[in-house]
């Protein structure tokens, strides 16, 4: 079977290269020694190889029809729906177009760095495959990328590391989707004449995409695995919750790493989002808007929130535009949704990073009142006896600074708690009870996105990570994650046992001391690999997930 397969990839190979001589070899990237060709039914598309890191690519393939004119803000519409592809074989080699960007007010504009040119023709995807792979239909890990859903595009969270030292064994698929206003609008008008949450649509639409397409690239559409970190790992959450989860999800399992839950602006809060976006393009309605171009817009989306700062919902480290309850695609709060087993029920792993409030809070603010303000900007609906008892939970003496004070609760409440509150909840929601497992990651940075150089990279061998050895045991972990719904399975020998979060459950026994056990979570720090009980649950998270209403709404 395997000598067979390999076959088939090298057939392919040939067959690709006499098609593709006559199409445009020059546009070929370097290092390709043959030209691969995917043909989808209603369209072929021109990718490329890369012998030595034994990838095939393809990229800046539309899964649906460009959001313009009269398609902005509605649900994206399939690609193939277009019925204009007959007999094109296209070019797939180079690099799309990110989404149109929306910096955050607290964010500088320097210090996001060069990004790809940008458009708002951007719900596209990218493929990498194993040249050689093991199977003729092999698992797929779908990468929804962060960036506070207003930031970020395709290559943000790259795959070719990983497909890399999977030999073989996984396909990456990356995506993009609309961001800040051009995704996630909110108000009335949109809601009535159009489509909030546009941005999870199109992710919703990319997985769609590939449960149709994936086996053209020799992948099997029924072991779909999505991940994402940031508001990657929302998306996931959201994914998790489409619909409220009462059918089959297009994905088997779901990787969430330091799920970003900001709050979800309320219909009052939308509302004065959406007018004055509406006031600063000069418009009086959506029709309007569909019609101004899309440069002008970009430039508006970033002078919205800087003139709504500190307004309701718009606290310090928060993006503003973001997922929403539509009572559809999101009927609740991940909150209350999580609490209620609302949600498809796949195999699951959460982590987050140690510090993750920090480069979230303010360090300006010098004192707790300065904190409050800001806070209660971030919890529009709390009162006198939440901030009592936030600080009864996080006492100033407990802290070197009200910056770390603040960075504590920050990331607890944004992240931290998130975990928990999903780990926990798959617990007692999962057939199998012993199909999620949970990670602190205590190494690299330590803040927010500090895995991120350990498992997604454009160059084999993770060297921004300075750890090849670290890189290797993450990665293995996923990668097995993806291919058999077990971290374990299939990771490197160097890579501890990851117990399942259930396994050191208070039903299962005691720690050798005679202490009872909590759930079980995997800790990765300078010291080595352990396993710990998870310290998210504890009174602080109750806390917060008591009071879900007010700060997630």
């Amino acid at each position: 079977m395997f000598l067979s397969n390999i076959a088939l990839a090298f057939s392919f190979c040939l067959t690709a290269v006499s098609l593709a001589q006559s199409y445009a070899p020059a546009t070929v990237p370097h290092n390709a020694s043959c030209v691969p060709i995917v043909d989808l039914g209603y369209v072929k598309y021109v990718g490329y190889s890369n012998r030595t890191a034994g990838i095939n690519y393809w990229r800046g393939i539309p899964y649906a029809q460009p959001p313009l004119g009269q398609l902005r803000w509605r649900k994206p519409r399939p690609i193939e729906a277009r019925n204009n592809f007959t007999g094109q074989t296209i070019d797939a080699t180079k690099i799309a177009p990110a989404c149109i960007q929306n910096i955050p007010s607290f964010i500088s504009p320097a210090s996001v760095g060069a990004v790809l040119q940008q458009s708002e023709d951007c719900l596209i995807l990218d493929v990498l495959t194993s040249i050689d792979p093991v199977t003729e239909f092999l698992p797929v890990m779908v990468q929804i990328h962060g960036g506070g859903y207003t930031l970020g595009y395709a290559e943000s969270s790259p795959g070719d590391a990983m497909v890399n030292f999977s030999n073989g064994s996984m396909i990456y698929v990356q995506i993009q989707y609309r961001l800040g206003p051009f995704g996630f609008l909110g108000g009335s008008q949109v809601a009535e004449n159009g489509a909030r949450n546009a941005g999870l649509l199109d992710q919703r639409a990319a997985l769609e995409w590939v449960q149709r397409n994936i086996r053209a690239f020799g992948g099997d559409p029924a072991k779909v695995t999505i991940w994402g970190g940031s508001a990657g790992g929302g998306s996931v959450t959201y994914q998790l919750m489409a619909g409220g989860g009462y059918d089959e999800p297009p994905f088997r399992a779901a990787i969430a790493e330091y799920p970003w839950w900001q709050p979800l602006l309320n219909e009052s809060t939308q509302e004065r989002q959406y007018y004055t976006y509406l006031t600063l393009a000069n418009c009086t309605d959506l029709d309007c808007l569909r019609s101004v171009p899309a440069k002008d817009l970009a430039a508006v989306g970033n002078r919205a929130q800087i003139a709504d700062y500190n307004g309701a919902g718009d606290g310090y480290g928060t993006f503003w535009f973001g997922p929403l309850v539509d009572g559809d695609f999101i009927q609740e709060l991940p909150s209350q949704a999580f609490q209620r087993g609302n949600y498809y029920k796949v195999p699951l792993i959460v982590d987050h990073d140690a510090y993750e409030g920090l480069v979230f809070s303010n360090v300006t603010a010098r004192t707790q009142v300065e904190t409050t303000m800001d806070a209660k900007s971030l919890f529009p609906a709390a009162g006198p006896a939440f901030f009592s008892r936030l600080y009864q939970l996080y006492p100033r003496s407990s802290y070197n600074s009200t910056f770390f004070q603040r960075q504590q609760w920050y990331g607890d409440f944004i992240i931290n708690c998130p975990t928990y509150f999903m780990a926990s909840s798959a617990v007692d929601n999962l057939y199998n009870a012993s199909s999620i497992w949970k990670l602190i990651f205590s190494q690299g940075t330590q803040l927010h996105a500090a895995t991120a150089p350990y498992l997604a990279s454009n160059i084999t061998g993770w060297p921004a990570s300075g750890n090849l050895a670290l890189s290797q045991i993450m990665s293995s972990y996923l990668i097995s994650f993806a291919v058999t719904t077990d971290p374990n399975a299939m990771k490197v020998d160097t890579a501890p046992y990851w117990p399942s979060y259930y396994e050191g459950g208070p039903a299962n026994g005691t720690l050798a001391n005679g202490e009872e056990v909590g759930f079980s979570t995997l800790d990765v720090t300078y010291g080595g690999i352990g396993v710990i009980t998870d310290p998210d649950a504890r009174a602080q998270c109750e806390f917060f997930g008591r009071n879900g209403y007010l700060i997630r709404n």
